[in-house]
């Protein structure tokens, strides 16, 4: 199986993906009230940011998506991301990204940095937005970003209506200022009317963020190499555990 659009198969979904299965009983309504009492769900608790952008597959940049990031800042250099397709109660976690400062992303090994993207085009765009936060209260934040990079695999394809997390994951991209790297505009405008913002109208407010002096020219590989990364799931000999004495 690969990354693709053809392998697996897509299965058949109409409107929404919803995982095949039957309705939850009540007693896992009581056991999840309760586990929600008496748990700390300390991980969970620590998301604090919630930003809405597009991505891209690399492997077939036509196939673009709305994203939604729940965001965990473990110190001023990473933050780790669940990313959902959507903010509402029945949204799918499709995939987690990664994000470091040009600080660390500048001592990764080059072939590792090869899977990264750039955010700086994404946020001076005005597509990276975090909803219902005013520009002003966020925008020290954005500064940063813009001197980060990240690495975003993708686990469920519900774009193309696949019910189940199905293959192998993803690699996705972040928008770019080219012309592979567009987001298309109906995307674009769908979210902005959501949220009744103007994409335009925070480029024009970001106008002012220093961009990164340089990006990394090994991020967003595909934009000076033309090749893109994907992930194919092959068969291989298992590592046998040594013998118990």
């Amino acid at each position: 199986m690969a990354s693709s659009d053809m392998l697996p198969s897509p299965m058949p979904a109409r409107g929404e993906p919803i995982p095949p299965g039957q309705p939850m009983t009540m007693g896992q309504h009581v056991l999840d009230k309760g586990a929600a009492v008496m748990q700390s769900l300390k991980p969970i608790k620590h998301i604090n940011q919630h930003v809405c952008t597009f991505a891209l597959y690399a492997h077939d940049m036509n196939r673009q998506i709305e994203t939604h990031h729940y965001i965990t800042r473990l110190n001023q250099d990473f933050l780790q991301c669940a990313v959902y397709d959507s903010d509402d109660s029945t949204g799918h976690l499709i995939g987690v990204e990664y994000i470091v400062s040009d600080r660390i992303f500048e001592t990764l090994p080059p072939d590792e940095q090869k899977l990264w993207h750039s955010h700086a085009y994404e946020i001076k765009s005005g597509l990276w937005v975090n909803p219902r936060v005013p520009e002003m209260v966020g925008k020290p934040e954005l500064e940063d970003l813009t001197k980060t990079y990240g690495k975003f695999w993708c686990t469920w394809q519900v774009d193309r209506g696949d019910a189940l997390p199905l293959g192998a994951p993803a690699l996705m991209m972040s928008p770019q200022g080219v012309s592979t790297g567009k987001v298309k505009p109906e995307l674009v405008r769908r979210r902005d009317n959501k949220y009744n913002i103007s994409s335009e109208a925070l480029m024009d407010s970001r106008l002012e963020i220093e961009e990164p002096e340089w990006i990394h020219p090994q991020a967003d590989y595909w934009k000076q190499h033309n090749k893109v990364f994907a992930v194919d799931i092959l068969p291989t000999d298992m590592k046998l555990r040594a013998p118990v004495r």
